[in-house]
């Protein structure tokens, strides 16, 4: 044997066996980790199978973790009455979640080129990949029909805040039904004070479906304005019916929208407070909640509102009468997206 070929075999051995010490230290880590946030009193998470199906495993909460660990990011679920209980995650990784009618929609990272990207992936009611979209920006919002055969997301195409004017987004509906994709709701005929109206600088985003899976309210911007908008599928029209409402989330019994609203005189970062919108009188009722909310609320059911503020790890979730009446009370730590089903 040369004495190249022993420095090569030798030189192979030293690397295999730095790659076995450097596994060997991650793997202590996360264990470390785990046994850190247990001692500090975090949440316990441990790794299993769950269900998307409605009635399937009781009334419960899907939503992306995001306690420090080998779980961060990845879809867990809790029973819904025990928020703060062991959590099981699932092993599938989604930056934003949605899920409704035992059908998911999962905005993730795409790292299979060259260069990151985006992807929105539909999930059966186990999880599995159904169908996947590449995604022009990075996700930021997500909403299924309440059916589950309509699916929307919301991308920022330019900028990476809702809070100022420089931002452009991209908003898709995917009819899960026939496959049709309406790539952007730019497309749709825009109705904007009873005439047709076009413009280079319109914005959409915030879906969200009403019961029947033919219409759905969104956000219309243009002009420095935004516009709570209603949408028709089959006509391909959008048509507005008041300002200043962004991110509508409609109640289960489809008669009021919870929005976050741009509130004069409050910090240009923090511009936003909870309101709910009567959609048959009209009237609006701000709710008990003073801190900027950007978020695009969930119902957990016709009394009560969900939504997210920044956490010590990312997010925590919080839960508010939708009534105006009560404050805010913290429902789950490291949490973020979440979906009520069951």
């Amino acid at each position: 044997m040369t004495l190249q070929r022993r420095i090569l075999i030798l030189a192979t051995a030293v690397a295999l066996l730095a790659a076995v010490c450097v596994l060997a230290v991650l793997r202590a880590s996360s264990r470390a980790d785990e046994k850190d946030r247990a001692r500090a009193g975090g949440p316990q998470i441990t790794r299993g199978e769950f269900s998307l199906a409605p009635g399937d495993g009781g009334r419960r909460i899907v939503f992306r973790n995001m306690a420090w660990g080998p779980h961060r990011d990845e879809l867990a679920t809790v029973a819904a009455g025990a928020p703060e209980g062991t959590r099981t995650a699932s092993g599938v990784s989604c930056l934003r979640f949605h899920a409704a009618g035992g059908t998911g929609i999962c905005l993730r990272a795409d790292r299979s080129g060259v260069q990151e990207g985006y992807r929105a992936v539909v999930l059966d009611a186990r999880l599995k990949e159904v169908s996947a979209h590449s995604l022009g920006g990075v996700p930021t919002r997500a909403r299924v029909s309440p059916g589950g055969h309509l699916a929307a997301w919301t991308v920022f195409v330019g900028g990476d805040s809702y809070a100022g004017a420089d931002f452009s987004t991209r908003t898709s509906v995917l009819d899960l039904r026939t496959g049709r994709l309406e790539a952007s709701l730019e497309d749709f005929t825009i109705l904007k004070d009873g005439k047709p109206y076009r413009a280079a600088d319109v914005n959409f985003w915030g879906v969200t479906f009403t019961a029947d899976e033919r219409a759905f309210y969104a956000t219309l911007a243009t002009g420095g304005r935004t516009h709570l908008v209603r949408g028709d599928l089959a006509a391909r029209t959008v048509t507005t019916l008041r300002e200043n409402v962004e991110c509508p989330s409609l109640s289960p019994d489809g008669t009021r929208l919870a929005f976050k609203k741009r509130v004069p005189g409050l910090p240009a970062e923090a511009p936003w407070r909870l309101h709910v919108l009567d959609l048959a009188s009209g009237a609006e009722t701000p709710l008990g909640e003073e801190r900027s909310v950007d978020d695009q609320v969930v119902w957990i059911d016709d009394r009560t509102v969900a939504y997210a503020l920044p956490g010590d790890f990312g997010a925590d979730l919080y839960a508010l009468p939708a009534d105006g009446s009560g404050a805010p009370a913290r429902l789950m730590d490291s949490a973020l997206a979440p979906a009520f089903l069951g």
